[in-house]
């Protein structure tokens, strides 16, 4: 049984037939020119391309480096990447995606940061490729979260990070159904830092996250480590009882001194409308928060792993019922 590397790369594989080749070629010798030991753990999330026939094939290329955990359907991106953690016998753990917007050329100023004793290494993209939308709602949505959330990261949408192995025993020890890496290991880390990496346009392919997902990504994460939502409605709901009461008692005289008047008829509906719109947002808002403990209770597995592709000197990590549901 071979000693256990001292470095763990995670990657997620989602449909990435187009850019997985290109991966492998740049990935493996930027590893080989760190000069230490290390292993790469393709995490396939359930991909219905040849995503799978590509990684046996590297597998069996680079056996003693590769590690390939095969889920037996799409459970999403942070669930594949636990996967890939749970599985990890590394020292440091580095996370990195496989569309190359990430260059693996960059993990060694990750490994160089956590060898300095940081335990935690976040990133920010440097000129970022990205379409113009796509840039405009990160940032509106990072400084949301900035205000309303402890979690603080420059770029939450970067999947280049470090971890040193007692924050990832501690994220893998953490119970949530949902799940946001980053945001648990700013929160465990006891030295965290953020670098800059450099950020290149998709090399192959398209990308796996549309605006519909990524907003319900931020307000997973929003309502996932914080009440400040909560908070903000039992506020605006006190503010709209209290105008509401006084805007009665100024109907109500306004109706003895002067009379009724069909005039403001209208007016009347579109406050009602206005405050029945609130009132439907806040039972949404509280919905979200009773689904959370809903998802919570019902316990299911994050994820389940068909199969692992690994040399014989490489055990695999045993789950129970090879799944995990914590």
């Amino acid at each position: 049984m071979r000693s256990s590397p001292t470095l763990s790369i995670v990657i997620p594989v989602y449909n990435e037939e187009a850019v997985l080749e290109q991966l492998f070629a740049r990935l493996y010798p930027a590893l080989d020119a760190l000069r230490t030991s290390y292993e790469v753990i393709f995490v396939n999330d359930g991909s219905r391309d040849q995503s799978v026939p590509m990684l046996r094939a590297q597998f069996e290329r680079r056996p003693k480096e590769t590690r390939c955990v095969l889920l037996l359907t799409n459970f999403g991106q942070h669930a594949a990447i636990l996967a890939g953690l749970e599985q990890a016998r590394g020292e440091y753990i580095v996370t990195l995606d496989a569309d190359l917007q990430n260059p693996p050329e960059e993990v060694g100023k990750i490994l160089g940061k956590l060898q300095e004793g940081y335990d935690y290494v976040g990133s920010y993209r440097a000129q970022r490729q990205d379409v113009l939308w796509r840039r405009l709602a990160s940032k509106v949505i990072n400084g949301i979260r900035e205000k309303i959330t402890p979690i603080h990261m420059a770029d939450h949408g970067c999947m280049l990070r470090g971890y040193a192995r007692p924050v990832i025993d501690a994220i893998l020890s953490t119970r949530e159904s949902v799940t946001f890496i980053p945001a648990l290991a700013s929160l465990y880390s006891a030295k965290p830092i953020e670098i800059q990496v450099a950020h290149e346009e998709r090399a192959a392919g398209v990308s796996k996250y549309s605006l519909k997902s990524l907003i319900r990504l931020n307000f997973d994460l929003m309502t996932g480590f914080s009440l400040v939502p909560l908070q903000i409605f039992s506020a605006a709901g006190i503010a709209t009882a209290v105008i509401s009461g006084i805007l009665f008692v100024v109907l109500a005289v306004r109706r003895i001194v002067l009379g009724p008047e069909a005039e403001g008829l209208f007016t009347l509906f579109a406050l009602v409308f206005f405050l029945l719109g609130i009132i439907l947002f806040g039972i949404g808002l509280l919905g979200e928060y009773v689904g959370r403990i809903y998802v919570q209770v019902r316990e299911r597995p994050r994820y389940i792993i068909a199969s692992v592709l690994q040399d014989s000197g490489n055990p695999a990590v045993t789950l129970d019922s090879a799944s995990s549901d914590r």
